[in-house]
């Protein structure tokens, strides 16, 4: 504690962040004047796009056109990081969204640790995803914990939770940013109790729920035999990547599309599991193994997002035709 009169000492933060949930909670450091951020990191550039230019992150980005220095990191365990964190007199290691194992060098070589923050409410999804699984599943609300890193995957003791409702059309996009500023709102108060006040964490309890893993690409392909709430969840989930996707027949040959807005209803209409049915107020309108969907907007390969009705101009599919 400080002497009478003297003013506590700015938090030495050093930030590790690589994706979207952790940019609003860069901004809310920065306006903080009781932490001084010693230094940001991320992951190295990645070629990304059909030319596979090299792009930073999308924290690393925003780090950058705020006028801010970034580390890239191919590894953050090596010693010359390591020596970096003390010679920067780093109290706290945040992290957040960044994507690489921490080794227990590292997790101990901080007074205060490493904290990270994670997009659920602990011990559910531990893992690499769990914003998608939270839609994907149907769940009503989900959160943020403030977390004691340790050797596991996402299994240290909490500091801090908080909650948020997930809205019926929520994609996952718009959740991360929601879950984003909600962290932001509360990152300040949580260093502060922990590295001021002597805030200890509280153990997780036990779980047998399996951890998440990292989405591929092939995760966005429709299984028409699921039920349409499952694939609509899909559709939320998997924006903007990869994206709920399906072929359809059209005038003799299958075309890609990703589904990008789409309703269901629990009525049956007795037809094969991804069997297209008669329009309805333009929607492409296909069975599923319990339930039908209704695709409002969608992207076909090549070309811009658009209405289905739209799509459907260009593109007749005949009710009868089976999406694969």
């Amino acid at each position: 504690m400080p002497e009478d009169g003297a003013s506590p000492s700015k938090i030495r933060v050093y930030y590790l962040g690589s994706g979207n949930l952790g940019i609003a909670i860069l901004d809310a450091l920065r306006a903080d004047g009781g932490i001084e951020l010693v230094g940001i990191g991320s992951q190295p550039d990645r070629p990304v796009g059909r030319k596979h230019r090299l792009a930073p992150t999308p924290f690393a980005r925003h780090a950058l056109e705020s006028g801010l220095e970034v580390d890239r990191l191919p590894s953050v365990n090596t010693p010359e990081f390591l020596e970096k964190l003390r010679t920067l007199g780093t109290e706290i290691l945040l992290v957040v969204a960044f994507g690489q194992l921490l080794k227990q060098e590292l997790l101990s070589l901080p007074p205060f640790g490493c904290l990270n923050v994670h997009a659920s409410l602990l011990p559910r999804y531990r893992g690499a995803c769990p914003i998608n699984a939270a839609i994907l599943n149907g769940d009503k609300r989900t959160g943020v914990s403030f977390m004691r890193m340790e050797r596991g995957l996402d299994t240290g003791p909490v500091y801090h939770m908080v909650e948020l409702p997930i809205q019926e059309t929520e994609t996952t996009e718009e959740l991360e940013e929601r879950l984003g500023l909600l962290a932001a709102s509360r990152i300040g108060g949580v260093l502060r109790r922990i590295t001021r006040e002597g805030l200890q964490p509280t153990p997780q309890p036990p779980t047998d729920e399996p951890n998440v893993r990292k989405i591929c690409k092939e995760d966005g392909a429709i299984p028409w035999n699921a039920s349409a709430r499952r694939i609509s969840n899909m559709v939320r989930a998997y924006q903007p990547w990869p994206r709920a996707y399906t072929c359809v027949p059209v005038q003799g040959e299958l075309r890609r599309i990703q589904i990008t807005e789409a309703t269901c209803t629990a009525e049956d209409s007795g037809a094969q599991a991804g069997q297209v049915l008669p329009e309805s107020g333009k929607a492409l309108v296909v069975a599923c193994g319990a339930g039908t969907l209704l695709i409002h907007r969608l992207i076909p390969d090549g070309k811009k997002e658009m209405s289905a009705a739209d799509f459907l101009r260009g593109n007749p599919v005949m009710p009868g035709s089976i999406l694969e």
